[in-house]
Formats: structure tokens, sequence, C-alpha cells
């Protein structure tokens, strides 16, 4: 059962600032924010200011307010001081494509924009087109609007009483990148983050004051909110907050400066930091767990992290849609490979086409069930139809449970493979291709060659081999030898990186659209044997 945040029906999320100033933590660090200390009490007159701001503008009760912000102490002022006057905000990667931006702010009628000024120019001809958007821009020169320092900043606000929310009304969207078409926008409500807090936060991380947050996954990502804000803000710890891409010397020097206790990443960069020639000098001994999100971790990842750093590393299942994670791997309870067991408070079942449970050890698409799930995706009644089935959030995952109840990835819905009559798992293949010691990464996608459907392995190694012909031949006999025998790759593309999401998930969907129609003539070591 979980156990909400608040007791009563009125909640505003943004109360979550509040409680650390009754605690009398006004003077604590709340954020190291380009590399500068932001005390809870800073923080709150920050919020406030955005607050005023927005009302000052005529921004009401949930009008949307678009943050194109990098993970900086305008970020979580912003997205409080919104939600403070019942407004909605809506965060954005600030990596994203420009007709993205278009579309998000026509798709959820924004009224406001705070944005990077290094986006500035760039978006010119976006904002042009759109004269009454009010904008205001953060972390440089703003010519022609305002700037966030000096609309914000200039005074010490002083923190005005929220709008009285109800705990269902709309909070917060996230979108979420979807497989075709555009992105979703995921609308979450006032109760959602406080579930999450009592959850996982509170059940997985245990997570308290003196704990100190740095997570490479940004704050406009679920995961990256949840780790960055509203998990430190609930119990008055300290996020650290870094501006710019997370590459592994990056990373390994904010850890190194900053000593944080939880770290949070994903599979993609844990494998690119233990393939790193800075991991020999890296310390991790202020670190009492790593956590992992956004794709499977493959357990030869996880095994060369606890050996070069000595930290576990905790995998588990999230989405956009949930918040956070609702499956997941404990200190207490680590099963290498797989996403661990239900966080408590959220529900699983694994069904057929049917709709019917399947039996342990048989692969079935994950449903989940918890109060944090989202109401609904923005202008996509049909998705939400298909996805949010009542009770019951249809996750598009597929998974199998073992007897002793942890669950263990087979890849999305759509990205099985059936090679001979039989089912392939991608993810099976590629946890099988990382632990050859040639191998730092892998992503497997079925295609079709002379008629017949067959496996085919993108893979980066450490180093292009000097014979690629000889290592496609090893890659397959590896997994020939560990795994089932029709369970390989026919054909092999060495490659230097994968298409990615925000986060780091690999897209396969976008490998199977590149390889429509492309000759196959490239590639190493063609196994043209049937599958035994």
């Amino acid at each position: 059962m979980t156990v909400r945040l608040a007791t009563t029906e009125r909640v505003n999320a943004s109360t979550i600032l509040d409680r650390n100033l009754e605690a009398g933590r006004a003077e604590d660090v709340a954020l190291i924010s380009e590399d500068l200390p932001i005390t809870y009490g800073a923080l709150a007159r920050l919020s406030a200011g955005v607050a005023e701001y927005l009302r000052a503008l005529g921004i009401e009760r949930e009008q949307r307010v678009l943050m194109i912000l990098d993970d900086s102490r305008a970020f979580p002022a912003t997205f409080l001081g919104a939600m403070r006057i019942g407004a909605v905000p809506v965060p954005v990667n600030p990596m994203d494509r420009v007709d993205n931006y278009a579309y998000y702010l026509d798709d959820s009628y924004a009224k406001a924009l705070v944005v990077e000024a290094s986006l500035l120019p760039t978006l010119e001809a976006t904002l042009a087109q759109r004269p009454d958007l009010h904008v205001l821009v953060a972390g440089g020169d703003a010519a022609p609007y305002p700037s966030f320092d000096a609309t914000v900043g200039a005074r010490a606000w002083e923190l005005a009483p929220p709008l009285d929310t109800h705990r269902d009304d709309m909070a917060f969207w996230l979108y979420s990148s979807g497989s075709t078409g555009r992105p979703k926008g995921v609308v979450h409500r006032h109760e959602d983050i406080g579930v999450t807090v009592d959850t996982y936060a509170r059940n997985v991380l245990g997570i308290t004051s003196a704990d100190v947050c740095y997570s490479t996954t940004k704050l406009f990502h679920a995961y990256g909110l949840g780790n960055g804000l509203s998990f430190p803000l609930s119990v008055g710890a300290c996020s650290v907050l870094v501006r710019g891409r997370a590459v592994p010397d990056r990373i390994f020097e904010a850890v190194r400066k900053w000593r944080p206790t939880l770290f949070f990443s994903v599979p993609a960069l844990y494998a690119a930091m233990v393939k790193s020639p800075a991991t020999a000098s890296a310390d991790f001994s202020s670190v009492r767990a790593c956590v992992s999100a956004a794709e499977a971790l493959p357990a030869a990842v996880l095994a060369r992290w606890q050996e070069m750093t000595g930290v576990p590393i905790l995998d588990g299942i999230g989405s956009t849609e949930m918040l956070h994670i609702y499956c997941s791997n404990t200190l207490e309870d680590l099963t290498p490979g797989s996403s661990g067991r239900p966080v408590p408070g959220y529900e699983l079942r694994l069904v057929d086409e049917r709709d019917l449970e399947v039996r342990p050890g048989d692969a079935g698409d994950l449903l989940v069930r918890g109060a944090s799930g989202a109401s609904a995706y923005w202008h996509q009644s049909e998705k939400t139809r298909h996805c949010m089935r009542g009770e019951w959030f249809y996750t598009g995952d597929r998974y199998v449970m073992t007897p002793d109840g942890h669950y263990v990835y087979q890849g999305r819905a759509d990205d099985m493979i059936k090679v001979g009559g039989l089912w392939v798992s991608p993810a099976d293949v590629e946890g099988c291709l990382v632990r050859h010691p040639a191998v730092s990464e892998a992503a497997v996608i079925g295609v079709t060659i002379e008629d017949m459907s067959r496996i085919k392995a993108f893979v980066i190694c450490a180093s292009l081999p000097d014979d690629g012909e000889a290592l496609a031949h090893d890659l397959r006999q590896w997994c020939k030898q560990n795994l089932r025998r029709y369970e390989y790759p026919h054909v092999v593309e060495f490659v230097e990186d994968l298409p990615r999401t925000p986060t780091g998930k690999v897209q396969r969907y976008k490998l199977r659209e590149a390889e429509a129609g492309r000759s196959q003539d490239h590639l190493w070591g063609y196994d043209t044997s049937q599958p035994k």
C-alpha cells in the first residue's frame, strides 16, 4: 500500500520546499549549481521570484510554462515557482531539435517560455512567429528579452502561500519520446511527486538529509527530476547540478569535487565510464549506492563497475508515465542481470496477447499499477486508451519473472525477433555480446536477408578491430557457446556509436529504419547457415 506524502486532498507539489524552511533548514545547502552553493532559503526566494514574475504576466491556473533549461538553479526555481501559482511547468530537453521546440510550444499552448540564453540564436525564427509568448532568459545575455538574473534574482522575494490545488489537479508535464511520431505530453498531478518519494526514495534509497545526490541524467527527464530535485528536497539533502553533456571525465571530476553519496546514471554511461582510461583514478569512495535506469544494465557492465569502483549499482525500471522507478534491485537484494523486484507501493503483471497472466519463466508484456501514474497523454486519446488501462499502465516492455520473483528484461514488445519460428530477446544477445572482452556495447535488431529473418548486431569496441571478419566470427561462436544455438548475430557491423534517447537508451527502431533497403555487402561475415 502506498503511503502518501500528503494526508489531505489539497496538495500543491511546490510545498516540498516549504517543509525544509519549516524544519529550520533555510541555511542548509539545497543545490550546488555552477560550483556555487544555493541554500534552501535562497532557493525559496528564487522560486518566489518566478512565481511573482509569472503572476504579474497574468499566467493563470493550469496555463503552461515551457522550460528549455539545462541543470542550474533556474530549473528548480522555475519548476517550483510555476506550480506554486497553479501554472503547469513543462520541462523539455535543452539539446532537442528546433522543430520540436515549435511543436512543444504549439502542442502545450504555452503562455510563457523560460529558456537558456545559448539557444536564443537558434530559436529566433520560432520566437518571431509567436509575438505574444512571454520569454524569460537564463544563463547569459538575454537581449532583447528580460533575464532571469535581473528579473528573478534582483531582490529577496518573500515566499507567498501556494495556490490551493487538489492532489488530482494538473501539476506538470514531461514529454516522452516515442518510437514513432512526435513526443507525447505526459500529464502528471500534484500528488505524483510525493508518491515517488514515499515509494522509491524512502524504500529503496533510504535517503536522508545527510545525502548528496548527483545525477548524470538531466532534470527535464522523469528519472533526473526525481534524482536531482524531488528526492533530495523531500528530506533536506543536497543536489549537485552540472551543466552541459555528461561525459566520463566531467563525471569523475564532479564526483571527486563534490563527494556525492548517491550517484545516478544510465547503462550507456556506466559502460562508457568503465572503458574510460580515467576510470582507474576515479574515486567513488563517498558513494554508498549507484543507481541505473532507462534500459537494462548488462550484468557484465555491473561486474566491471563494481570491480573498478567497489560500489554496487541498483538497476531498475521506471518510465515517464510512472514518474520514476517502480521495480528495482536493492542493496539487500541485488541480482545482476535483473531489474529486481517491485518497489513497495507498485504492482506488476506479465500478460500474453490475450491479456492473460503468463507463468513464471515465460515472457510477457509488463503492466504496472501505482499511485504515481500519469493522468493521460495530452492530445493523444487513442494512445491514452491503449496504454492507460484503468489502474494499469501498459509499458511496452517484455519481461520474464523468475521463480524467486525477480524481473528479467527481454526487450521492447516491438523489438522481439523471430528466427526460424523461435522468439529471440535482443537483451539476451546484447548481454552476451557485452560479456566478450572486446565489446563495450551492442545493439541487436532483426533484419531480412535473402527473404530470411536474421539477427544483426551493431557492436562498439574499445578500439576498432584489426580483423573485423575474425572478430565477427569469434562473436558468433561466443554467442553460440553461451546462448541457445539460434541466438547469435548472423551479421555484425562495428560502429562508433548508436542512436539514443536523451537518457542514453538505444533506439533500436532507428537502426531498423536505417536498415530498410540497405545493402548488406559491407557487413562482416554474414553467416548463411540455418539456425539449429
